[in-house]
């Protein structure tokens, strides 16, 4: 690799070919880090790459982050490139792009114009007996299941007064975003938003190891999991999508990925009543939600037996909260139908509850608040935004340690472990650290100064908009730390499943003598019930002493 792709400096968008320089910057930082990941394919991606024009690298960058692999000539008009007859010609001669690929009538349909189709399939749209002016959609119904010649667009049209090219390397680029950011949700927006100054994120030392992937089937298998989620969505038939469904990875985080597809095969046979493959596809995943998924399903087909010797095991290897709290109302029922003794279900803990009649309709959270709110007890809807807030702004140090395998590229708004099991283990000293400021009185302090230091830095807990300055006075001020401590440590059990749920509202008592200064508010408008992670809160919070209650609304009957 020559200079052309060595690290470039930060883009500017006054710079035209800001997006190439993000480009150039993606592949060298890919090619640095994950070289001995790289295939003949993007070995030879990355030299074709590197020996094209200017203009034509740029064309090639703007169609990569476009979407779709088929582009009209006409669409790629940029500024900064000139003409894209001419930046398109290096790339067909590299075998980057083909100049005149052949289209079924579907892409044809979907790339063209009404006025573009009437002049293309004019004799077509006469023998159908279409009219004069028929709609886009008519055509698309009468024509498209008729037409089966795949052909290109001159062949299709021969007086197009454009073409339609197709982008060969899209899989290749997949790939190599894919090896930087870990994931394909993210794309080259990052780096526009960081640069027009909407994103920012918290800089995290990198060694030169730091990376996503530690083998090149990794990268394959993630992919190969990605296609079959699209073609899942695309309606094809889960049982030829399971057949395509890899091994179980020794990767943890492979795995993860693996169970949550085939928990959706499974969903989907199940909604398409196959009900014995979608046993079959819940049995081989892993988690308490494909587990908990069976149980139901196996129970609704009458196999009780079976389902209580799984649930029975589920409940030995002390489950998390939301599984426990679903085989506790599972396992009673299938012992009643099995015949055994009626077993009484725990109970929670009790949580005051009250009823009111407000005029309405109308949201129920702002109902409610403006009949609560005083000028010395205001209430502020918050629901899953003020206590993670704080979770965050205190734990911030323990989010953003650079451990390996946490962090391996700028746009990280958490870490990459962040929902494993081990997250907290691995950095329980850190974490003891931070609580520990709890009990000396210092988290005050702390979590002004990072919400000074850090505002505006992407997180997945602390959502800024919602956090303003006298709303963290305040709740620090109200807030025991010891409600603090009993919610983080809580959260940090199940990250996953315990970042929601929490109560809408929270009313300030700060001028309360004795006894808590705030309470939090969990709403239920006419017909609204409580979800389970609610609940599980509500039990947890009741449990501590942290005054919270739940209020059903009722609105008043027009006289």
């Amino acid at each position: 690799m020559n200079s052309v792709l060595a690290a470039p400096a930060t883009a500017s968008l006054d710079d035209p070919f800001y997006y190439l320089t993000n480009f150039r910057f993606v592949l060298a930082w890919v090619f640095e880090r994950h070289h001995d990941l790289l295939g003949i394919e993007e070995t030879a991606f990355l030299d074709a790459f590197d020996a094209l024009p200017r203009p034509s690298q740029a064309l090639l960058a703007r169609m990569v982050m476009r979407k779709g692999e088929l582009f009209r000539t006409d669409k790629l008009v940029y500024p900064e490139i000139g003409d894209p007859h001419q930046a398109l010609a290096p790339l067909a001669q590299a075998g980057l792009v083909e100049p005149a690929p052949a289209l079924a009538a579907a892409a044809l349909f979907h790339h063209l114009k009404l006025d573009e189709l009437k002049q293309a399939l004019i004799d077509e749209i006469r023998a159908a007996g279409l009219g004069a002016s028929p709609a886009k959609k008519a055509l698309v119904e009468h024509l498209v299941p008729t037409l089966d010649s795949v052909q290109p667009l001159a062949t299709w049209w021969p007086e197009a007064p454009m073409a339609l090219v197709r982008l060969t390397v899209m899989d290749v680029c997949d790939r190599l975003r894919l090896m930087f950011f870990g994931n394909l949700r993210q794309d080259w927006t990052e780096f526009v938003l960081t640069e027009l100054g909407l994103q920012r994120f918290e800089p995290v030392a990198l060694s030169p190891d730091a990376r996503a992937f530690a083998h090149r089937d990794d990268v394959t298998t993630y992919l190969h999991l990605h296609r079959l989620r699209e073609r899942l969505g695309e309606g094809e038939p889960p049982a030829a999508l399971f057949e395509k469904v890899p091994p179980a990875s020794a990767n943890r985080w492979l795995a993860t990925r693996r169970d949550r597809l085939l928990v959706s095969l499974g969903r989907e046979a199940e909604r398409q009543g196959d009900t014995a493959l979608a046993v079959t596809l819940f049995e081989s995943a892993e988690g308490s939600d494909a587990r908990i998924r069976l149980l139901r399903l196996l129970e609704r087909r009458g196999e009780n037996a079976r389902a209580l010797d799984i649930a029975r095991r589920a409940l030995d290897a002390d489950p998390i909260d939301s599984e426990r709290q679903a085989l506790a109302r599972l396992v009673p029922r299938l012992e009643r139908r099995l015949g055994g003794p009626a077993v009484a279900r725990s109970k929670s803990a009790s949580v005051v509850e009250r009823t009111l009649t407000l005029p309405g309709p109308r949201p129920v959270e702002r109902a409610v608040a403006e009949h609560l709110a005083t000028p010395n007890a205001p209430v502020h809807y918050v629901e899953n935004t003020l206590l993670t807030g704080l979770f965050g702004l205190l734990l911030w140090p323990a989010i953003f340690e650079p451990l390996p395998g946490a962090f391996f590229h700028p746009f990280h708004s958490a870490p990459a472990d962040l929902y494993r099991e081990d997250f907290a283990e691995r950095r329980r000293s850190i974490i003891d650290a931070c609580l520990a400021r709890l009990d000396d009185g210092s988290y005050r302090q702390a979590m002004r100064d990072t919400f000074a230091a850090k505002q505006g830095v992407a997180s997945q807990f602390v959502h800024w908009p919602a956090l303003s300055p006298a709303l963290l006075d305040t709740a620090l001020h109200c807030l025991p730390a010891a409600h603090l401590r009993a919610v983080f440590t809580r959260l940090l059990a199940d990250l996953k499943h315990n970042r929601a749920g929490f109560p809408d509202l929270i009313q300030f008592l700060p001028e309360a003598d004795d006894g808590a200064r705030y309470r939090l508010i969990e709403v239920k408008g006419p017909g609204d019930r409580l979800q389970d992670n609610q609940r599980r809160w509500l039990d947890h919070f009741a449990r501590h002493d942290i005054p919270v209650e739940v209020c059903h609304v009722r609105w008043q009957q027009a006289p």
